[in-house]
């Protein structure tokens, strides 16, 4: 880890020095750290821990691959997914939670899911606009 940290400040003086010697502005995206691998996706405040299945709907997948709650989510701003409240600990629920690297069941429950957040909690009633 602190070789990656220090690889990163290099590429970042790298960047300032490249803006300051010709004067043309410099783009400079450093990404550390890998996600918590759960089956379903995480929910999207701290801890971040794993959650179950039935709280997201489709649209946070992509060909069955979790895509995106948490600090590692970097998509859009207007992106708005289904969440099902009855599977989110805030909420009430005391169910089972997956387990960091747990592998998916063979079947995804039906979803209905009424409300949608955005990949950082805040959330609107399904059938607002």
């Amino acid at each position: 880890m602190h070789i990656l940290k220090r690889i990163g400040m290099v590429a970042f003086a790298v960047g300032i020095f490249a803006v300051a010697g010709d004067g043309r502005a410099a783009d400079v995206s450093i990404s550390i750290g890998v996600e918590p691998v759960c089956p379903y996706g995480y929910y999207e405040v701290p801890p971040y821990g794993c959650a179950p299945d039935g709280y997201y709907g489709p649209e946070w997948f992509n060909g069955g691959v979790f895509i995106g709650a948490g600090p590692w989510y970097h998509g859009h701003e207007r992106f708005y997914g289904h969440v099902d409240h009855r599977y989110d600990y805030r909420h009430g629920y005391r169910g089972p939670l997956p387990g960091r690297g747990e592998h998916r069941g063979e079947r995804r429950r039906e979803f209905r899911g009424r409300w949608r957040h955005d990949p950082h909690g805040r959330e609107i009633h399904r059938w607002s606009r």
